[in-house]
């Protein structure tokens, strides 16, 4: 497979239309139509379903598409770290998170770096814990924000001094709103929404021993990776969501409100990156003003 066959299948995946995907590519149609050919007679597999007007993959074409999408990824990130080495300090950085305050950590050692190196473009990727680690050993980042509780052995780490606390996110007009601190008899029977990390069969950790082991008695809601739509659920009167604080937009102009777990809740947040990773000059940067900034682990 060559790359720029797979920038073409890419395009026909994403315009659904063999005309369109020509046009943007600016290749004839016969010619685009003959490459997406030779592509299936390769893989021999067929990828397309096509119909009258709008082309959709099949289950191989969908699996092409995800892989294709990382490869084209990859490519990019190779292509940049080699350019990236010499005295002319430039390139990519590629950052996986969270949604944590502590980004905000992250921000502060972009900016330094920056103001000295303004052609280092930062590329911020923000996903669950599960979706940044499977790209970080893809390669496909260079860092990685992670919240606890989730297995960081395999990474070489640094704690971030600080913690976010977990809590519910309400309705003003709720019930559970009077309260200072929500502790667990508070929630019994309650519709409630959570992060599909910390709900998964995992062995124990703090937030599952807060919960004392048994998530099955309570009335799971629904799920989210990022908060966001979680506050929608929440505005919409489908839920409390148990997240952390300072995520939502709980102001005095928003129907929304977050009170703390009692006992209090707090989860430790850390930078990770691969070990023995061979990095960009331009994440090496950025990997020692870090360092500098909060010590090695």
């Amino acid at each position: 497979m060559e790359i720029r066959v797979l920038k073409y299948f890419l395009a026909v995946a994403r315009e659904g239309n063999i005309t369109a995907a020509a046009n943007a590519l600016h290749l004839t149609q016969p010619t685009l139509t003959r490459q997406l050919q030779d592509l299936e007679y390769e893989l021999k597999q067929k990828l397309f379903i096509r119909g009258k007007h709008k082309i959709t993959l099949t289950e191989e074409g969908m699996l092409l598409q995800d892989r294709a999408e990382e490869i084209i990824e990859m490519v990019h990130k190779t292509k940049s770290d080699i350019m990236s080495s010499g005295n002319d300090i430039k390139g990519d950085v590629y950052i996986g998170c969270g949604e944590t305050e502590a980004m905000q950590y992250v921000a502060e050692i972009i900016k330094e770096i920056q103001e000295t190196y303004p052609n280092i473009v930062f590329h911020i990727h923000s996903g669950n814990a599960e979706e940044v680690m499977g790209r970080l050993d893809k390669k496909l980042l260079d860092f990685g924000v992670l919240i606890q509780p989730v297995d960081i052995t395999k990474y070489d780490n640094i704690t971030f001094p600080t913690t976010d606390t977990w809590g519910v996110l309400m309705l003003k007009s709720s019930p559970l709103a009077k309260f200072e601190a929500i502790k667990l008899e508070n929630l019994k029977n309650l519709p409630l929404i959570t992060s599909r990390q910390v709900t998964r069969k995992s062995p124990n950790n703090d937030y599952t021993n807060w919960f004392q082991g048994k998530f099955e008695t309570f009335n799971i809601a629904a799920t989210y990776n990022l908060i966001y739509n979680a506050a929608l659920l929440v505005k919409s009167g489908i839920g409390y969501a148990i997240t952390l604080d300072k995520l939502a937009n709980t102001s005095s102009e928003s129907e929304l409100c977050f009170r703390p777990l009692e006992p209090k809740l707090e989860a430790k947040l850390d930078i990770v990156w691969n070990k023995f990773q061979v990095r960009s000059v331009a994440a090496n940067l950025f990997l020692q003003k870090l360092q500098e900034k909060f010590g090695k682990n």
